[in-house]
């Protein structure tokens, strides 16, 4: 039950006649927010202090105490401007005044006229506007960020997108956030860099070999690591789960494939039946569905 389906072979499905149906639609703002709450506690340390004050060893205010990154006013770096990378891009922008820098094969036009108009709003109101770029290479927006946000799909061109040399690029003390796919990361090469710099943090909720972490990262302050709740939200393992049972029933009963499986929301409204059709098939075409006219 999930949007992705890179773990399912769908080569063989196809060869055998099987449907293969997933849950678009609904997991977008829930991501995002993930991202952005793993964004914020990396930078500003707080599961340290947290797990500090919990051990008792807090004796009073300090200086240099959990000393952290400002958000405002600093960049953020996205890789995969699609609907779940440009909505934590909003987040953050309008939430902490950030500037952006992305990167994505395609341009990012709704996000870059948010960024414009939020920007020219602030400098109506006397505050310095933020600014958006769309890098031309990955490697800028690591060279230049200081969160980079990984929102990318998992293929072969992104398989261990960051590795030691990419993460060689980044600020020491940038931050990193994967709710992606985890073999997007090479994970082994990440506990070496967080190992060397104690500065750079990184918040993980998915994994190379899940649900299982590489040799060390579990031991190391500076890595926040939750275990793939990114769409963890009450509405959205609801929307899911009602997603793919109707994707089910939608086959048994031989219905067609719904036209936009981006645009369900026709299938959640509890005050109307959902429509008759299949949600979301990823491999109608290949299948030769039908698909629906409503």
């Amino acid at each position: 039950m999930a949007v992705g389906y890179n773990n399912v072979d769908v080569n063989a499905a196809n060869k055998y006649g099987v449907a293969v149906g997933n849950t678009p639609g609904v997991l977008t703002e829930t991501t995002a927010e993930l991202a952005a709450s793993l964004s914020v506690s990396a930078a500003r340390r707080i599961v340290e202090a947290d797990e500090f004050m919990r051990a008792g060893l807090y004796d009073g205010w300090l200086p240099n105490l959990f000393v952290g990154n400002l958000l405002k006013g600093q960049t953020v770096g996205v890789i995969g401007a699609g609907r779940i990378g440009s909505a934590y891009a909003r987040m953050m922008v309008e939430g902490f005044k950030m500037n952006l820098i992305y990167y994505d094969l395609y341009q990012a036009t709704r996000l870059e006229k948010f960024v414009t108009a939020y920007g020219q709003f602030l400098q109506a109101n006397g505050e310095s506007p933020v600014t958006w770029k769309r890098a031309p290479s990955m490697d800028e927006v690591l060279r230049e960020a200081d969160v980079i946000s990984l929102h990318p799909i998992l293929d072969k061109t992104t398989y261990h997108l960051i590795n030691k040399e990419s993460l060689a690029t980044m600020k020491k003390e940038a931050v990193l956030i994967n709710c992606s796919r985890g073999p997007v990361v090479d994970e082994v090469a990440l506990v070496e860099h967080l190992k060397q710099n104690p500065m750079f943090r990184v918040g993980l909720d998915v994994f190379e070999d899940e649900p299982y972490m590489k040799p060390g990262l579990a031991d190391l302050k500076n890595a926040i690591v939750v275990p793939h709740i990114a769409s963890a939200s009450k509405w959205t393992r609801e929307g899911m789960a009602t997603l793919a049972a109707l994707n089910v029933l939608g086959k048994i009963k031989g219905y067609p494939v719904w036209s936009d499986a981006n645009r369900v929301e026709p299938f959640l409204n509890e005050n109307a039946p959902p429509p008759a059709a299949s949600p979301s098939i990823v491999n109608a075409k290949a299948l030769g569905l039908p698909v629906s006219r409503l």
